[in-house]
């Protein structure tokens, strides 16, 4: 790792190609130890260490706007009453438009005063910089259930060699999700890709509700990805 200041470094930064400057720490008594997550985006795998981190990975995922996603790529050190203080964003997102997030996942409970004040900082660099700094969304518990499940069929493998014309034709008009599958062929076989068609955006559904055989499921005109409704 490499220290510069700031507005040195400023021209140089390519997050989404640096690792992580800080890995995350195995506690004990925690449900959900360190891992990494599989990215459809960048066919790379994106570290995370709470399951707060890896749900906003996964929703990140998932979004259209979102051309690349890294963990913990940059850490920022200053000083403050005296003593050194130090804060690696959780997350950086790079987005369509070519803008740069930064992210932080504080978890169900909200930040703490400590990690408040420390973002307070890290969001006047980000400005300087033309980026912008955020806490992850919270979503929909039945959003992230539905997304959930849908992301295990994320990887291109899950498309069982049905193209997505041939998708997107057997749910022309909405459709139930187990009808449409049916259409396709044996639904052993073609659920997968009916449930990576809603992943990937070229079918879509209420991501509000349940995800069960009666959804209604329907393509999307010219095969755009579209974020769910949260």
């Amino acid at each position: 790792m490499v220290q510069k200041p700031w507005q040195r470094a400023l021209g140089e930064l390519r997050l989404m190609e640096y690792p992580m400057v800080r890995g995350f720490p195995l506690r004990r008594g925690r449900r959900l130890a360190p891992g990494w997550w599989w990215s459809a985006t960048t066919s790379r795998l994106v570290g995370y260490g709470s399951a707060a981190m890896r749900d906003a990975v996964m929703m990140l995922d998932q979004d259209p706007q979102v051309t690349g996603v890294v963990s913990r790529p940059v850490e920022f050190v200053w000083e403050e009453r005296g003593r050194i203080a130090t804060h690696a964003p959780d997350l950086a997102v790079a987005v369509a438009d070519g803008g740069i997030r930064l992210v932080d996942c504080p978890g169900s409970d909200g930040p703490s005063a400590r990690l408040v004040g420390r973002v307070r900082v890290v969001g006047t660099c980000a400005r300087q910089a033309g980026w912008e700094h955020r806490f992850a969304d919270t979503a929909d518990p039945v959003v992230m259930a539905n997304a959930r499940w849908l992301s295990v069929y994320r990887h291109p493998r899950c498309s069982m060699g049905i193209s997505a014309a041939r998708l997107r034709r057997a749910f022309t008009r909405p459709t139930a999700l187990g009808e449409g599958a049916f259409r396709l062929g044996d639904p052993i076989a073609t659920l997968p890709a009916v449930y990576r068609g809603l992943w990937q955006g070229l079918l879509t559904m209420a991501w509000s509700r349940p995800l069960n055989e009666e959804t209604l499921v329907s393509a999307v005109p010219g095969g755009q990805r579209k974020q769910p409704a949260l």
